[in-house]
C-alpha cells in the first residue's frame, strides 16, 4: 500500500501563496525556497506551492479543475470559516450554501485554486 502525503499546487509565486495559505490556515511554511514553499496540513500530510514555470514537465492545465476540501466538525463550523475568510478578504466563488454533499463553501486562492470547507456526514 501507498499513502498520500503531500498536494502540489502550481502557483505564480510560492512566497506570496505561503503567505496566503499561511493567513489561512494559521500555520507557517516548513520549507520555503525561491521555488517551492511547503506547509504541514497534518501529521504526515503537506502543501507543496511550487513555482509553476519550474515544474517538470511542464503542466498543461491551470488552476480550477479541482480543489482542496477541508472539512469541519458542523454547518455553524463552515458559516464561522467562511466569516473569518470572507473578513481576510479571500475571494469566495461560492458562499456557504446546502448541497447534496453537505454544507460547504467554496473560496480561491492568488492563482484561482478551489478550497471547499465542507461539513458532511457522507464520505467525499
Amino acid at each position: 500500500m501507498i499513502d498520500a502525503s503531500k498536494i502540489l499546487l502550481y502557483v505564480n509565486d510560492p512566497a506570496a501563496s505561503a503567505r496566503f495559505y499561511g493567513s489561512l490556515l494559521e500555520r507557517r511554511p516548513i520549507k520555503e525556497t525561491p521555488s517551492v514553499a511547503v506547509l504541514e496540513l497534518a501529521p504526515g500530510m503537506s502543501l507543496a506551492l511550487w513555482r509553476r514555470d519550474g515544474v517538470k514537465p511542464l503542466p498543461h492545465l491551470r488552476a480550477g479543475g479541482n480543489e482542496i476540501g477541508f472539512r469541519v466538525a458542523d454547518a455553524a463550523a463552515v458559516d464561522a470559516q467562511y466569516e473569518c475568510w470572507a473578513n481576510k478578504g479571500v475571494p469566495i466563488a461560492l458562499p456557504p450554501t446546502d448541497l447534496d454533499i453537505g454544507r460547504s463553501f467554496v473560496a480561491l486562492d492568488p492563482d484561482g485554486h478551489r478550497l471547499r470547507v465542507y461539513a458532511t456526514d457522507k464520505d467525499m
